[in-house]
Order: structure tokens, then C-alpha cells, then sequence
């Protein structure tokens, strides 16, 4: 250790610091001069005398060249050859929390902007970027520029940025050439340069990246706001990957996907003309789906809620054990220190405040590296009164914009409220992500969402700067990140899914008033005894935004945030992210950054097979083909939790469809399956109501053909009376009719009103029922698996594929689908009969179809079937099937000659049982279980059929079965 040089500095220099951590001057640097510092006030006062370069508000001295020699670049240490970006990054860390999981940084938060806005059609800044500031203004790291030639600089005195001149990188630069700098902000995805450090980025591709963020491989850590340029790999004990290189598309993720806010097309625009229906099918928008918000103006008023049971959430499915309310005084920290391990530079990366030589790292101080200056020592102190009206009392934790403080407002009875301020006075991206979540705050009205109370500005009592703070209602409880780690990395797989469809609402309502909220992840929600509340909306942004920098979180953020910027769509991929993430571990920001495990590598979802298809929907690379709304997503969701909760304790959980009518008619009750009656009845698509002729179709009825007469002289022809005709031609029984109507819905043009979306699943939800009529099983059940995969939650797609999979002789597939829709819904009764079926048929299990059919409701119309089919499987076993057959088939309320027949194939099964395994007391039916018994009971049914036969050949072939049958006797 060396002592500093600069004078008055008692701050010791590392052989390999280049700034002391104490006054943050460079190693082998005179002192800052008096016009030097003068020039840096002016810097932050926003004027630039002549001879600087001004870049917005912040006025940046113009280098020398004996300054641009002796600058010491953040990316010094860098593999060969390789460049990296000056952006800014911001940092955060949580003072408490995951103490207990090596290397977790809980605190961090992964939002770091890779790119800096600029206004559509505005003319195009400086292709620069400013530096950080230090704390007393001085440069942590001068901008450089490229003139392409291969040589670099720092920016000339005299010229402006508006002169045309570069200051970036240039997309085109070899690796090994020698420029360097900041990124175009102009430079967006489709210019051909990468933006910043990407996942996909190759190693060897020259890309280079906006200091990607540290990562942890352990899941449960957060990330960072502004993380260091470095990624730990697999190995916690070992050395972290060299820094400086991009890893490959199995490599470490680093920084956050935060892209620049000028792309080429519009975040509303960025589906095609025929978009999603939304949660109703075949609706010719995305828009104003239920709970996702319809209305296109602004409204402070929040979306109603369904009232459920105290303590349950999740459509009121699941109980969910109450977080016990934390007294906010136990909340406040005794010792308000952000632990060592978790302070980094915010400008780049490096460790900061750490033990050196066996003192303290410091709380406040310079970045060894860069000269960056940093703080995480509060700027409250208990008593400071804000405002005239909120006292504070202490620290509660260290996030994502500083510390937040809790504090008493001494104008309304003393209520709690809580503070929340910036990170660094001097970060320009984390001040813009105050501003951005006060602006948005203020309009935001909602029992999920934080409430805002006011925005106050204090002055800083030992820099005499002002800092604006965010007053916010307190929400004492855990956050669901916690409740996670509480249970060693993973929740209940229905009380997971019971936290995203409390949010899933909340997001539908920003969505309803045109916010996108771009950050959502388990840290992001707090459960207080039975309510969950979604907090920090420091990302949330309008979904017209084009200028503001994008945040986000790796390993929750949707890929096509770089070309698309950010949308509905990629607010619901980040639930179906944190979903995944609630209901197992899994190296979430590596390996499997854009994908999810498989059902080999995760059981849980092999177990439960439409939790993995919500999933691959929900997280699906192609925006277009995820969920349209949050009332979309939430609805199939529900439909997912009705299917799991019944799997574990086997008790339905009935719940209408807003996609399918019922089944049209019983199938397959009581006998084989036949697939023409199976495809007359399915379910088939609900009416559209928003569709111009639904009142039309609503009033149609009659036969099927004259129904097509009716619809053929519709006054408009609209894609639902289209798609009537289709189902009324099938219903008349003439399939390649029917295929030929949704053939010529396939050559309309995108503009008719007739035309089905390009990913409207209907069409082929008909092409499935002809191709099931038409004996081609298999092309019918892969169309059935592929509305499965768009429609999750739904009973309907099973029950079709199942009936696709029993008629291709797929009985243990088949078994496994019915058994699904069965013990979900008991309305499904066509199920019911195809899981006796198929238990049968693969396993021969009589036991398993009679308790099937014995579930069968006494209140459903098919109750008496289910017991005759139960009858008749008994029938086929022992003398005890058999009796057990004749005390269901007693009590059943039948006519004469079903009862008789019934009588007659038990009695006949009983015979055929040898004499030596039916020695029973019990009598079956009234009739002893001998062989004169049985034989007398067979006569009198034989003779009783015959009396009720509709032809003579059929009753003179019972009487001699009659004959036949009874026992031999002395005259």
C-alpha cells in the first residue's frame, strides 16, 4: 500500500488501483486544478463556458490531450482486443435478505439501460453517451470518439455534439481495431450493430457490450440495477469467467435487456393486421379483453375484483396462509449498512467499498478503478422532518433507487408511510427512473398496486443538494421472492399459480390505461396477511413511449425487447417467467435464458401437462404467439389451476367456459365409441357476441339444412356466420361440404370481415371434428394438440384429443386425457365412459371403469347409463363381480324389458361360473346361487323378453333360448 499524493489525502493506494478510494484522484494525477473544478460546478449547474462540450444539462470539460493520455479506461483490464461501452449502469443492494445462499445478491436488481432514447424523426444527438459523474463532478470516464480510421480521442474542444461527429463504436469495427467509445444512441437493433452485450451474441462475432450485469448462478438472487461487467460461471468456488468476453448462447447472461427506445415500428403496431382474439375467441382485436382494461382513455378509477373467501386467492381456489403484518417499527434496521459483498461501482461494476489491508471498506469514497464516486450511507437521519410533514425514523432496506426509509406523517395522524429516493444524485439513468415511476405513479389507482401519496424535494444536509422523494403508502409483509427462499427455491405449484392471477389483473389494468409495467418478478410483489401487492413501478413506462429507457430484469425480460421494445406481450412473458420460477429452480439467466425445462429435467411438469403448455405459451420466443391480455392469460391460467388442484385431492373444480359451448349431444355412453358421434358431439366454439351477426345467429335455429339456407342470405356474411354454415354442413352430415366453406376462408383477403386472424384457432378446431368424422384420427388429434397448446386451461381440446387417441387404439393415452377433463369437471360425461373404456382396454382394470362410472352424479341425466355400463363391466368377473353387479342393477329405475335383459345377462354370467366357485349364501337378483336357481331366474327372463319382442322371429328365439336354459325336471 502507497500513500495517496494528492495533497491534504490521507487514502491508500493498491499496487493495481488506478484512483484513490479516498478523493478519488488518479494514482499518478496532479489535484484537480481551481478552473478544473470551477469548469465541473458548471457541469452540474447545466452552463458550459467556451471550451467544453455540452450534452444536455450536464456540461463536460473538454480533454486535453494530456488528459486523454493519462485517462485511465474502465476497460483496461479487458480480454485482447475486445471493446466495451461506457454506458452508465445503475446498482442496487438490499441491506438484508439471503444472508443464508452463497454469492446470492438479493438486493441487486437487473435494469441496467443498454441504450440510451432518442426521439422518432428528432435530430439525432452526439453518438455518445455522458460519463458518470463523481460525486463532486469530476469525470469518471471521458467519452471517446471513432472517425471509422482505426484511431480514437477523446471529443474536440470546440466541437459540438450536434456538428455531425461520431462517438461511438462503430457496428463495423474489428475486435482488434482500436477504437473505442460510447454507443450510437441513435443506433438502434436494425442498424446492423448488436446495441449492447446480447445472449446470442457470438464470442467471436466483435460485438461488443454495455457492461453486462454480475450474475449469480443461484436463482434466487435478483440481479442488479447496474451490474459489474463480469458473470460468475458455474463453479462458486472457482474463478469467474475472464471478463470482458461475451459469452456464447450457452454462456452466462450478464446484463439486463434494456434496449434503445427508437425502433421501427410501434409497440401497439407490433402484431400483424389480424391479430390475436384476445380472451374471446375469434375477435378481430388484441384490445379490450376481459381483465386487461378496454377503455382507451386515462382513468384514476381501479378495476373491480371478485370478492373471494378470506384467506384464499387465486379465483378464491386456493387457501393461501396469511403473512403476518409487520410492525413497521421492528421493520426499521438498528445498523442501516449495505453488507461489503454487495457494493459495486455503479459506473463500472467493479468492487467497491471493501476490507482493505484489515480496516473497513468504506461506506462512501471513489471507485478504485475508474474514479467513479459512490455512497451507501444513508441520507436520512431519524427525526429529519421532509416537508413540514413526514418524519423519519429509520432505514427498512436498500433498493433499487437507494435506501427507503420509513417515516410518520405527522399531518394524518401519524400514519406510516414509506420513503423512496435516488440511488446516486449524480446517475442520470436512476434519477430518469425516479421521474419515470412518479410520473406514472400518480395516475395509478388499484387494490393491487402500491398506493402513491405525494413527491416531495429535500434538501441533502451535507451536500446541500435537493433529492426527490417518493412518499408511498407501507405494505408490511414479505415479498414473494422471500416466501421462495423460505421454502428452499420453490412454492406450491397452486399457490404459485394462485400469486401470478393476483397480478395478472393489476398488469391488466396499467395495460387498460396504456402503461406497460416491463419488470415484474418475484421481488416485485409483496404478500401482507391475505392480499398481495405489486410494488416499485420504477420501470413501468407507456406503451407509446418511444424516448425512455427500457428496464428489465435478465432472465424475466422477453427477447424481442431489442427489436419491438417493450409490449403487452412482454409483460406477460415475464409472468410466465416468474410463474416458472415460483414452481421450481432452474438456471433461469444461463442456460435456460430464453427456454424452459423440459418435462424430463422438471417432473412437476410432466405431472401436470397443461402447467408445461401455459408455460410455452406464456414464454414463447414469437410475441405473437403468446397470450393476447392479461384477462386472456389469467382465464386459461384458472382453468390450469382447476386441473391441478383436482389432481391432488381429487375433488372437481367445475368452472364455465368462455371458449366452448357444452358437449351437443351424449357420445360413447354405455358403448363403443363411435367417431361420427363423437364429432356431433364435441364442444364447439361460443358465438363471438362482439361479431356484427351475432343477434343474427342467435335467432337461428332449425334443422341444419335449413339453417344454411337461412345463413347464405345473411345480410352481411360475416367469419361467425361463416363458420355456422361449417358446422350446420357437418351436422347435415356432408363433411367435404363443410370443408370446402373453411377452405374458402383460407383464400379471403386479410381486409374482409370474414377473414379469421391469421392465428385464430377455430377454423381448425372444425377441421379437427371433419377429419374425426372422416376416420383420419391422427391428423384430427394433432390439430386437437395444437388448440391444447393455445387454450391450456381448457376441457374441451383434451376431451377431443382423447377421442382421437382411443379410435387410433392410443388406450393409455386416451386414459390419461380423459382422466384429466374427468376429475376436473364432472359435467364432462362423455369422459367418464371413455376412461371405463380405455381402463379396459390397456389394463383390463374392471375395478378402476366401475369406480369411474360409479362417480357418475346421481343429478346427471347419464347416472342410470353409468350404472348399467357398471353393470355389465361386473359381469365380465367372478361370482362376486357379479352379485356386487346385481345389488347396483336392484334399485335402478328401468322399464320391464331393459330390467329383464339385465337380469338375464347376470344370471346367464352367474352360470357360466363353475359350481365350485359359487357355493355362496347370497342370492342374486331373488334367485338362489345354484344351478336350479339360476336356471329358473334365466327361464323367466328369456319368457319375459319374449312377451315384449316386436317380431315374431325375435320372440320364438327366446323361447327356445328359454327352453334351453331351464332346468331339467321330472313330469
Amino acid at each position: 500500500m502507497t500513500g495517496c499524493a494528492s495533497p491534504g489525502c490521507t487514502g491508500e493506494l493498491a499496487a493495481e488501483d488506478a484512483f484513490c478510494p479516498l478523493c478519488g484522484q488518479p494514482a499518478e494525477r496532479a489535484p484537480v486544478n481551481a478552473a478544473r473544478r470551477a469548469a465541473q460546478r458548471r457541469a452540474q449547474q447545466g452552463t458550459a463556458p467556451q471550451g467544453t462540450v455540452q450534452h444536455g444539462t450536464a456540461a463536460y470539460p473538454a480533454p486535453s490531450p494530456q488528459d486523454t493520455a493519462r485517462q485511465a479506461p474502465s476497460w483496461e483490464r479487458t480480454a485482447p482486443g475486445a471493446t466495451r461501452s461506457s454506458v452508465p449502469l445503475d446498482w442496487t443492494a438490499q441491506a438484508d435478505g439471503d444472508r443464508d445462499v452463497p454469492n446470492a445478491r438479493s438486493g441487486e436488481d437487473t435494469r441496467a439501460r443498454l441504450f440510451p432514447a432518442t426521439a422518432t424523426g428528432a435530430t439525432a444527438p452526439p453518438r455518445r453517451l455522458p460519463p458518470p459523474a463523481g460525486r463532486d463532478g469530476t469525470l469518471a470516464q471521458r467519452p471517446t470518439w471513432d472517425d471509422d480510421s482505426g484511431a480514437t480521442g477523446a471529443w474536440p474542444a470546440d466541437e459540438a455534439p450536434d456538428s455531425g461527429a461520431t462517438g461511438a463504436w462503430s457496428p463495423s469495427a474489428d475486435r482488434d481495431s482500436a477504437a473505442t467509445g460510447a454507443w450510437a444512441p441513435d443506433a438502434g437493433p436494425d442498424s446492423g450493430a448488436t446495441g449492447a452485450w446480447s445472449p446470442e451474441a457470438d464470442r467471436d462475432s466483435g460485438a461488443t457490450r454495455a457492461r453486462p450485469p454480475r450474475f449469480d448462478d443461484d436463482p434466487d438472487s435478483a440481479g442488479t440495477r447496474a451490474q459489474a461487467p463480469t458473470w460468475d460461471d458455474d463453479d462458486d468456488s472457482g474463478p469467474a469467467t475472464a471478463e470482458g468476453t461475451v459469452p456464447d448462447t450457452a454462456g452466462r447472461p450478464g446484463g439486463t435487456a434494456a434496449w434503445p427506445a427508437t425502433w421501427g415500428r410501434s409497440v401497439r403496431g407490433s402484431r400483424d393486421s389480424k391479430s390475436r382474439s384476445g380472451s374471446r375467441s375469434g375477435s378481430r382485436s388484441r384490445t379490450g379483453s376481459a381483465g386487461s382494461g378496454s377503455s382507451s382513455g386515462r382513468t384514476r378509477r381501479g378495476s373491480t375484483r371478485s370478492a373471494a373467501p378470506r384467506g384464499r386467492l387465486g379465483a378464491g381456489l386456493v387457501e393461501v396462509p396469511p403473512v403476518p403484518y409487520r410492525d413497521p417499527k421492528q421493520a426499521v434496521l438498528v445498523n442501516p449498512e449495505v453488507p461489503e459483498a454487495k457494493r459495486f461501482c455503479s459506473a463500472c461494476g467493479k468492487e467497491v467499498g471493501r476490507t482493505r489491508s484489515g480496516r473497513p471498506g468504506l461506506v462512501e469514497g471513489f471507485c478504485t478503478h475508474c474514479g467513479h464516486g459512490y455512497s451507501f450511507a444513508p441520507k436520512l437521519a431519524r427525526g429529519e422532518l421532509l416537508h413540514g410533514q413526514y418524519e423519519v425514523l429509520g432505514c427498512l432496506a436498500h433498493g433499487g433507487l437507494g435506501w427507503i426509509y420509513l417515516a410518520a406523517d405527522t399531518a394524518v395522524s401519524n400514519r406510516w408511510v414509506v420513503l423512496k429516493g435516488l440511488l446516486d444524485s449524480g446517475d442520470a439513468d436512476a434519477k430518469a427512473a425516479a421521474v419515470a415511476e412518479r410520473r406514472f405513479l400518480a395516475e395509478v389507482e388499484h387494490p393491487t398496486i402500491v398506493k402513491i401519496h405525494n413527491f416531495v424535494r429535500h434538501t441533502d444536509r451535507r451536500t446541500g443538494d435537493p433529492t426527490d422523494y417518493i412518499v408511498m403508502e407501507y405494505v408490511g409483509g414479505t415479498t414473494v421472492k422471500d416466501l421462495i427462499n423460505d421454502r428452499s427455491g420453490a412454492l406450491p405449484v397452486e399457490r404459485a399459480i394462485a400469486y401470478a392471477l393476483e397480478v395478472l389483473p393489476a398488469l391488466g389494468y396499467l395495460h387498460g390505461v396504456g402503461l406497460l409495467y416491463c419488470d415484474f418478478k418475484p421481488d416485485n410483489v409483496i404478500q401482507t396477511e391475505e392480499q398481495l401487492k405489486l410494488i416499485d413501478l420504477g420501470a413501468v413506462r407507456r406503451a407509446d413511449d418511444r424516448t425512455s429507457p427500457i428496464y428489465g430484469t435478465i432472465g424475466y425480460q422477453a427477447p424481442e425487447i431489442g427489436k419491438r421494445g417493450p409490449s403487452v406481450a412482454s409483460d406477460l412473458y415475464t409472468v410466465g417467467r416468474a410463474l416458472a420460477l415460483m414452481c421450481f429452480r432452474f438456471d433461469f439467466r444461463g442456460k435456460h435464458l430464453r427456454s424452459l425445462p423440459d418435462a424430463v429435467e422438471q417432473p412437476l411438469l410432466a405431472e401436470h401437462d397443461s402447467l408445461r403448455r401455459f408455460l410455452l405459451r406464456a414464454c414463447h420466443p414469437d410475441p405473437n404467439q403468446r397470450f393476447a391480455s392479461a384477462g386472456e392469460m389469467a382465464e386459461q391460467l384458472t382453468g390450469v389451476l382447476r386441473e391441478v388442484l383436482a389432481a391432488q385431492d381429487g375433488r372437481q373444480r367445475p368452472g364455465l367456459s368462455r371458449q366452448f359451448t357444452p358437449e351437443r349431444r351424449a357420445f360413447g355412453c354405455g358403448g363403443e365409441l363411435d367417431r361420427g358421434e363423437a364429432a356431433l358431439g364435441l364442444a364447439v366454439p361460443q358465438v363471438d357476441l362482439g361479431d356484427p351477426a351475432a343477434g343474427l345467429l342467435a335467432t337461428t335455429t332449425g334443422e341444419p339444412s335449413e339453417v344454411v339456407r337461412i345463413l347464405r342470405r345473411a345480410p352481411e356474411v360475416t367469419l361467425e356466420v361463416r363458420l355456422r354454415v361449417v358446422r350446420a354442413l357437418l351436422d347435415s352430415d356432408l363433411p367435404a361440404q363443410a370443408l370446402a366453406e373453411l377452405d374458402a376462408l383460407d383464400r379471403l383477403a386479410d381486409d374482409d370481415p370474414a377473414a379469421p386472424a391469421s392465428d385464430d384457432w377455430r377454423p381448425d378446431w372444425y377441421r379437427g371434428l371433419i377429419a374425426l368424422a372422416g376416420g383420419r384420427v391422427q391428423a384430427a388429434r394433432e390439430l386437437f394438440d395444437g388448440i391444447g397448446d393455445v387454450l391450456p386451461g381448457e376441457a374441451a381440446p383434451k376431451l377431443a384429443a382423447a377421442v382421437c387417441a382411443e379410435a387410433a387404439g392410443e388406450h393409455r393415452a386416451a386414459a390419461e386425457l380423459y382422466r384429466v377433463v374427468w376429475r376436473t369437471d364432472h359435467a364432462h360425461t362423455a369422459a367418464a365412459f371413455g376412461l371405463a373404456r380405455a381402463l379396459l382396454a390397456c389394463d383390463d382394470d374392471r375395478d378402476g371403469a366401475v369406480e369411474v362410472l360409479h362417480t357418475v352424479p346421481d343429478t346427471s341425466r347419464h347416472h342410470v347409463a353409468a350404472r348399467v355400463s357398471a353393470v355389465h363391466v361386473l359381469a365380465m368377473g367372478g361370482i362376486a363381480d357379479v352379485l356386487r353387479a346385481g345389488s347396483l342393477l336392484e334399485p335402478l329405475a328401468l322399464d320391464a324389458g331393459r330390467r329383464a335383459e339385465l337380469t338375464a345377462e347376470l344370471l346367464a354370467a352367474a352360470l357360466a361360473v363353475p359350481a365350485e366357485d359359487r357355493r355362496v349364501s347370497a342370492r342374486l337378483l331373488g334367485c338362489a346361487v345354484t344351478d336350479k336357481g339360476l336356471r329358473l331366474g334365466l327361464e323367466r327372463s328369456y319368457r319375459l323378453l319374449a312377451r315384449l319382442a316386436d317380431t315374431p322371429e325375435e320372440r320364438i328365439a327366446l323361447v327356445d333360448r328359454a327352453n334351453a336354459v331351464r332346468p331339467r325336471t321330472l313330469v
